[in-house]
């Protein structure tokens, strides 16, 4: 993916504008799909025409890839579809729609409550329980709230990587104050990235929070870009993975 690309996408999400005025409501959870334990993040906002009030990126703890979600809420009903490819990546988040999507056929079905979610994950002719529990809850359309250890988990990754972004609220506002470089295969944190940002626009620029960090190739290197708020002018920290050090740099 090209670095002009990216601009302009960033740009059109945020409408040119700094996201830190009033988009973020994120509450994050952490229980399992069947079997299976999962972390989940969903964003809600407002329908921008297509009818989607909620984004969302969950994992699988044993594969530790990010999955990029997308669907509605009504009242505590939540209806939510997996991103399948890229293409449908391009149409739904980053161009969006004017007209209506569909989600009646969502896999991903939730009722949530306070302190947490239960729900179904169907597809075919299988159908597992989903047991949810609120964990963290990051919210700045108002006065700005924390609750917990809020870790957002993007949407970008590579084929060893997936990443994190840590938010806290400091005396300039809320905004991700470091990185973390989870490596999939061991399961654990590899790296963290903390930022020389006093006033706290890391990790606030695009609409949807889980593309605050983002991954394009260069020259056949991985190259991680961190997006900052501050307006149409803020450029993003581009970091470039030292195979030999198995450490993301930032890129001069």
């Amino acid at each position: 993916m090209g670095r002009g690309f990216i601009i302009a996408v960033s740009c059109l999400l945020m409408l040119c504008g700094k996201a830190a005025a009033g988009w973020y409501h994120v509450e994050n959870y952490e229980g399992t799909i069947g079997p299976d334990p999962v972390h989940l993040s969903l964003q809600t906002y407002g329908s921008f025409g297509s009818g989607i009030t909620v984004k969302g990126s969950y994992f699988y703890d044993a594969k530790q890839r990010p999955i990029v979600l997308y669907g509605t809420v009504r009242g505590t009903k939540v209806s939510l579809c997996a991103i399948s490819d890229d293409k449908e990546f391009q149409r739904i988040i980053v161009m969006g729609s004017k007209t209506p999507v569909d989600t009646t056929g969502c896999p991903l079905s939730l009722d949530l409550s306070e302190s947490g979610a239960t729900g179904t994950w169907s597809k075919g002719t299988d159908k597992f329980p989903v047991t949810l529990k609120k964990v963290a809850t990051l919210d700045n359309t108002g006065e700005g709230k924390i609750v917990g250890n809020v870790e957002i988990p993007f949407w970008a990754e590579t084929a060893a990587d997936r990443f994190a972004g840590v938010y806290t609220k400091t005396s300039a506002g809320i905004c991700m104050t470091k990185m973390q470089v989870i490596n999939k295969k061991k399961k654990k944190i590899v790296q963290e990235i903390g930022f020389d940002d006093e006033d706290c626009n890391a990790g606030m620029s695009t609409t949807p929070i889980y593309m605050n960090v983002e991954k394009w190739v260069e020259g056949g290197k991985d190259i991680i870009s961190v997006d900052f708020g501050g307006g149409k002018f803020a450029s993003p920290d581009d970091y470039v993975l030292n195979p030999k050090r198995r450490k993301y740099h930032l890129k001069q």
